[in-house]
């Protein structure tokens, strides 16, 4: 039986040996097998979609008939003819991002060093309420913000404002075009502590606290140097993800300004986006192929600002 057992086990160890030196084991045991999982789901979540609206871009799709090519037509319509998307989309959209990105990407960081400075029980409960905003969605958001700006006297503004006599009756906060993009924005700046704040907290919690003894040494005396000397450069993948969180959540904002006045566009088309524009061109108008289009311009313009951060951001040594 021993002698049994004894070849047995030598033929055991042989049948590894050479499974383990077979190709097939190599191709097993490969790194990148690992990373199939992720190549596939990014693949078919990410990349096909993406893939399927280019190739629909160039085509006129009625979500009927069979799409007909018609090349770069609908992009040369975008910027030719479309009046309200030149004049109306792409501003609105570049004066959003542009005060609710920054403002809320300063705002994360300001926000994330201060509660990086208090006790942890403390933090948690803070960190829960300024984040919270960010993972409201369209529908609530507008359910709370059209009650404070309701133009009757039951809106919380206009009955604060008739009480103090600042005002001898209600305002149209949401049919008046001048108001209603700036209550957009302000809503944007309410829940724009989103994902990059918590990232940018999380780097802070993880900066050797070390760094900042050794700065005091060399000669920093105060915390806007520690910032700009320590905490910055030591947390760059954070800040990094930060900015392209607050790029792609600032480009992708869409029907507040529709749901806030009530109506299928805004008064004037004040607060109207390109993604509101994609939309009503795909799901009102049902012209798939123009709608990607303009989804292709839009993600065009967010890819370079995102290599833009990269530059400023990203590790290029």
């Amino acid at each position: 039986m021993k002698i049994r057992k004894l070849k047995l086990m030598k033929k055991y160890q042989n049948f590894s040996i050479k499974f383990r030196d077979s190709k097939i084991s190599q191709i097993i045991n490969h790194p990148y097998l690992f990373l199939l999982p992720y190549v596939f789901l990014f693949s078919l979540i990410i990349l096909l979609p993406t893939f399927i609206s280019a190739v629909l871009s160039t085509t006129h799709f009625n979500t009927v008939q069979f799409p007909t090519f018609v090349g770069f037509k609908n992009f040369i319509d975008i910027f030719s003819i479309d009046n309200i998307f030149v004049q109306n989309a792409i501003p609105n959209t570049f004066t959003y991002a542009l005060i609710v990105g920054t403002c809320g990407y300063i705002f994360s960081f300001f926000v994330a060093w201060l509660l990086a400075q208090v006790t942890p029980k403390v933090r948690t409960l803070y960190t829960l309420c300024i984040y919270s905003p960010s993972i409201t969605g369209p529908v609530m958001m507008v359910v709370v913000w059209k009650v404070v700006f309701s133009g009757d006297q039951r809106g919380y503004l206009n009955y604060l404002l008739l009480q103090i006599g600042f005002i001898k009756e209600p305002i149209q906060f949401l049919q008046n075009p001048e108001i209603l993009f700036p209550i957009v924005i302000l809503i944007g700046l309410w829940s724009s502590a989103g994902l990059g704040f918590l990232a940018m907290l999380a780097g802070m919690l993880n900066i050797d606290k070390t760094l900042y003894e050794a700065g005091a040494i060399d000669g920093i005396k105060n915390r806007w140097q520690e910032i700009f000397y320590i905490t910055i450069p030591s947390m760059k993948p954070q800040m990094l993800f930060g900015a392209v969180m607050a790029i792609v959540g600032a480009f992708n904002i869409s029907g507040i300004a529709v749901a806030l006045s009530g109506g299928i566009t805004p008064p004037q088309y004040a607060g109207w986006m390109i993604m509101d524009h994609a939309t009503d061109f795909g799901f009102v108008r049902y012209e798939m192929g123009y709608a990607a289009a303009i989804t292709i311009v839009l993600f065009v313009g967010v890819f370079i600002l995102n290599r833009i951060s990269y530059k400023m951001f990203g590790d290029n040594t």
